[in-house]
């Protein structure tokens, strides 16, 4: 039985789906490993079901391990190679959020930066989220469209700059930390691709609001026993701190605002 011929056609990668190629193709040069966590989340998703404004998971886990990081300046450090490798470390953190949006029918990756989110409260750190998914993309990711739309040697030299750059930009640029999930689509993403030294990521609850909370480290900046310690202390926090700060945000408290979770 014939059928019409098989046939392939071809097309230029999109400038997006370059950048993202070029920032997979820098980490793959990093030594990751992973470090994973059962977490028992009960009282967070508790203390979140109760709050009167919605607070999602991405803007949480952002605040916990933030939290997690100004106890440790490993967590906002970085590895500068050279004739003479250094360790550079940031006063504070920058966050890196992975965010997709749908734009002129592809679905595109952005990289939002938020400035000391331990500093910030949850209703703040929300706020950003929501914005980073409904705000236009040329007012939010300037940087990235402009980095998008070099040649790429000359993109990746500029990557590999910042990466290896002892500069405050650095941290603004790329991040102390980064942050990607899956979670709201009920899938995981534990080995996504970063040029951040740590990187999380978290997938869905279970029935028994159980979690498992990866975290992806540059093996030349931290060990795994540091990693376990980490992700040991973010629990603590999240089932503390976060949970006490939602609390806060119940109908009792004096806080009437209103935040839509993101999805």
């Amino acid at each position: 039985m014939s059928g019409e011929p098989i046939r392939v056609s071809r097309q230029l990668l999109s400038k997006a789906r370059a950048c993202v190629s070029d920032i997979a193709s820098l980490s793959q040069k990093i030594p990751f490993f992973p470090v994973e966590r059962v977490m028992d989340l009960g009282p967070v998703a508790f203390a979140r079901v109760s709050a009167s404004s919605r607070i999602g998971w991405a803007a949480i886990f952002l605040k916990a391990y933030a939290l997690v990081a100004r106890r440790h300046p490993v967590l906002r450090s970085w590895y500068v190679s050279g004739f003479m490798s250094h360790v550079a470390t940031c006063s504070a953190s920058v966050a890196t959020l992975a965010v997709n949006r749908m734009e002129n029918g592809e679905d595109r990756l952005w990289f939002a930066r938020l400035e000391q989110p331990d500093q910030k409260s949850l209703l703040e750190i929300q706020a950003f989220v929501t914005q980073c998914t409904t705000r236009p993309t040329e007012e939010l990711f300037k940087r990235q469209l402009q980095l998008e739309m070099l040649p790429r040697m000359l993109r990746r030299f500029i990557l590999r700059w910042n990466m290896n750059s002892f500069s405050e930009k650095r941290a603004t640029r790329i991040g102390t930390f980064s942050l990607s999930t899956l979670a709201g689509f009920n899938a995981t993403n534990r080995l996504h691709p970063t040029i951040c030294t740590t990187s999380l990521s978290y997938a869905p609850l279970d029935s028994d609001k159980r979690c498992i909370v990866t975290l992806l480290a540059d093996h030349r900046i931290l060990d795994g026993v540091l990693s376990a310690r980490v992700l040991q202390e973010l629990e603590e926090i999240l089932c503390r701190d976060v949970v006490g700060e939602l609390q806060c945000l119940s109908p009792e408290g004096d806080n009437t605002s209103t935040i839509r979770e993101s999805p």
